[in-house]
């Protein structure tokens, strides 16, 4: 059977989505836990957190979910613990369908790399086979990853693309969550708390 790892990676930057009068830190804080949760619950997935330069993440993971600190996002396949395939998923993705993750998995089937397109540039997420192959590197902010990474390979097939999505990169972007999906529990909370009524 093979051995996947599904990583949600945090960086300081995912706070600059958070709406006028939600503390930047706290809704930092809840948009990971809410995307940690979407790759925990998984099934036959080993779940893990990558933090780039944010402290305290194992308080948002369940009890034995390595939280790795990376310095550079190019060190993010590296990191990982062994395994045959993985998928790393942008922190600020809270409302991620988990069925994307896994078309990304299947994806593997026939490429090296998957990716998940944001739907206003960037990635959502991307998949490997492990080890990363030596011609990669994967961007989470290059504009049009697909194409960049099919540049890279050594032939367009080895990289995929599944359908898109969204990520919360600024206050503005809080409009694309849908009430009607489920998850995305903290952050809901949080605005909710925070007095913040426009979703």
């Amino acid at each position: 059977m093979l051995t996947r790892v599904a990583a949600v990676l945090v960086t300081p930057a995912m706070a600059a989505a958070a709406p006028p009068g939600i503390d930047p830190e706290s809704f930092l804080y809840a948009s990971a836990e809410d995307t940690y949760e979407i790759v925990a619950g998984l099934e036959l997935v080993s779940p893990v957190v990558l933090s780039l330069g944010v402290p305290g993440l194992e308080e948002i993971v369940w009890p034995g979910t390595p939280v790795i600190s990376i310095d550079d996002v190019s060190q993010m396949f590296a990191a990982l613990p062994p395994g045959d395939a993985a998928v790393v998923v942008s922190g600020d993705a809270p409302d991620l369908p988990p069925l994307l993750i896994g078309k990304l998995f299947r994806a593997l089937g026939r490429a090296e790399l998957a990716v998940c397109p944001a739907d206003d540039g960037g990635a959502v997420a991307i998949a490997s086979r492990l080890p990363l192959p030596d011609w990669a590197t994967p961007s989470f902010d290059e504009p049009d990853v697909v194409k960049e990474l099919r540049r890279q390979a050594p032939g367009p097939r080895r990289v995929a693309t599944g359908p898109g999505w969204h990520r919360l990169r600024g206050p503005a972007d809080i409009g694309r969550l849908d009430p009607g999906l489920e998850g995305w529990e903290s952050v809901r909370d949080l605005l909710t708390t925070g007095g913040e009524s426009g979703i």
